[in-house]
């Protein structure tokens, strides 16, 4: 009877460690030549930036952290370089359940930070990268409208101007097509509130209508659906 309640104990907590671990990020890295500092996860909850966890890295940039994430989330990574410089030392990836990884240097900390493990960080880099272009494009244009032989003239300006408008058009268009094909992406509802939350209600709306149950009940799932309800208001 005893061994009978023991197997029956052991099946218990081996069902309570599994659904924990469904859930569990577990987060590992190294920070090349990085001797000494201090190692911030951090979760926007409540507009306030929140520490998680922390870890003290003296000699070895190597790091490991483990949270449990009810929905995948932004999440940020904060380095105290013990330089008193907070700038470009703050890593924002896409956390989820599952092993992710991410390896940098302590002098190009966020600018070359390589990310694998999220399928929702995939995603978002690869909307990121493609819209940067169209950034550049932009950028570009207004360079050159800021060139004297281009300000005496006003059939230039104009011409440049259409072009900058027709480069925002293909920006959004981009951007709602990609809504579009990826309703079963996490970081598909959060782009469209970060980026393009000023685009036609009709547009994201289409665009929740594709998402996955799951998506459409995650964190920032509901978030569209708020921000859907609000322009409709």
């Amino acid at each position: 009877m005893k061994q009978i309640l023991f197997v029956m104990l052991l099946g218990l907590v081996v069902v309570s460690c599994e659904k924990n671990t469904e859930n569990t990020m577990v987060l590992t890295g190294n920070i090349k030549g990085l001797k000494k500092g201090t190692l911030y996860l951090q979760q926007a909850k409540d507009s306030t930036l929140v520490v998680l966890d922390s870890l003290e890295i003296n000699g070895d940039g190597n790091f490991s952290f483990t949270e449990e994430v009810v929905t995948p989330d932004i999440f940020y990574l904060y380095l105290d370089k013990k330089d008193n410089n907070d700038i470009n030392d703050r890593i924002t990836f896409f956390g989820e359940p599952g092993q992710i990884n991410i390896k940098t240097a302590w002098n190009t900390f966020d600018t070359k930070a390589e990310i694998t493990g999220s399928k929702s960080q995939e995603k978002m880099e690869e909307f990121y990268d493609m819209t940067s272009k169209f950034n550049i494009r932009e950028l570009s244009l207004v360079q050159q409208a800021s060139i004297p032989e281009f300000q005496a003239d006003s059939l230039a300006l104009d011409s440049l101007q259409n072009l900058v408008d027709q480069n925002t058009i293909r920006k959004f268009r981009y951007a709602l097509n990609f809504g579009l094909n990826n309703g079963d992406s996490y970081a598909t509802p959060y782009l469209m509130v970060t980026e393009v939350s000023q685009a036609n209600p009709k547009y994201l709306d289409s665009i929740y209508k594709v998402l996955t149950p799951e998506v459409a009940d995650s964190k920032y799932g509901k978030a569209l659906k708020e921000l859907l309800d609000r322009k409709k208001n």
